[in-house]
């Protein structure tokens, strides 16, 4: 594996490399509150066939974090994202594959212009697009009962969003990080036994990525625009997930011109559970994008452009 370092938007990211350079090139980006870390199962599994690229997002691991939220706006997540292109793959267009907030991050890039024919495929875990929720909600909002018990289902699964507005909670996480480090110091000093733990960063990336949500969501909420992008989506939706109902993902054909959707008994975190069904999958794209070749559990995830497909593979 090869670490390294390259310029983002205003900023540094941390990213790693495996596998065979010749190759496809699958950038993976993780979600909230995670690191690239979260990605090593998935990230083994693809190295064996391709150029696996993974990076810490503004704010998370080994990245920069930035001093104001304006700065975790989307605008300059894609811009990061624009940068790790261009660092790792020049001259040919890049696999997505994304989970969670990165997700959401993937959704604006392959909508946007700034990546128009850089992307190849996407592949969305457990994100739909910002504007796509809030379009959704206001649907469901002024529906018949079942869309009202859908709205219920997804916001009591929401719940957290508008706690991440709270003022002062990221300044509150962050302090309690540098009092667990400062008391882990102290013991080492000491020479006494310590419970083991995550990596100390985790609770300043859990205080950054907040600003995720401070910076985009109500605004995004405010003045919901679709999207459409002719990049090929590959939709993987965990049933299990308690924090995107399926039917919040509902909708999303209408964004590109090749969809596929594939459901899983799963939870929110199924790229860490599910790592060969999430490589095997991806790699079904990037064949199908290669030479045409439509696998068949593909072909019976494929969903018309009118949503009237199925789209239930396991």
């Amino acid at each position: 594996m090869i670490r390294r370092r390259i310029r983002g938007s205003g900023l540094d990211l941390a990213l790693n490399e495996r596998g065979d350079a010749s190759g496809p090139t699958v950038i993976l980006v993780h979600g909230f509150p995670d690191t690239s870390a979260a990605w090593e199962p998935v990230a083994r599994l693809l190295s064996t066939t391709f150029h696996v690229v993974a990076y810490d997002v503004r704010g998370a691991g080994g990245s920069d974090a930035p001093q104001k939220r304006a700065d975790y706006a989307l605008a300059l997540l894609v811009e990061d994202m624009a940068a790790v292109i261009d660092a790792v793959s020049p001259d040919e267009p890049i696999h997505l594959v994304a989970h969670d907030w990165g997700s959401i991050q993937g959704w604006e890039a392959v909508t946007s212009d700034l990546l128009a024919g850089r992307i190849a495929s996407y592949t969305s875990i457990s994100g739909p697009p910002l504007d796509h929720a809030a379009l959704w909600a206001r649907r469901h909002r002024a529906g018949n009962l079942a869309d009202l018990a859908r709205a219920l289902r997804q916001g009591l699964r929401s719940w957290y969003i508008a706690l991440f507005h709270l003022p002062f909670l990221p300044e509150i996480v962050t302090q309690v990080a540098r009092a667990q480090r400062m008391l882990a110091a102290t013991l080492r000093q000491q020479g006494r036994p310590q419970k083991a733990s995550s990596p100390t960063t985790r609770s300043d990336d859990f205080a950054h990525g907040l600003q995720l949500y401070r910076a985009n969501v109500l605004q995004r909420f405010r003045h919901p625009v679709a999207g459409h992008t002719e990049t090929p989506v590959q939709i993987i939706v965990p049933l299990k997930d308690r924090y995107i109902s399926p039917e919040l993902l509902d909708g999303l054909e209408t964004w590109s011109s090749v969809v596929w959707r594939r459901y899983v008994p799963a939870g929110h975190w199924i790229i860490r559970t599910h790592p060969t069904e999430i490589a095997e999958w991806v790699r079904h794209v990037v064949a199908f994008v290669r030479d045409g070749h439509e696998a068949e559990s593909l072909a019976q995830a494929r969903i018309a452009p009118s949503g009237t497909g199925s789209g239930a593979t396991r």
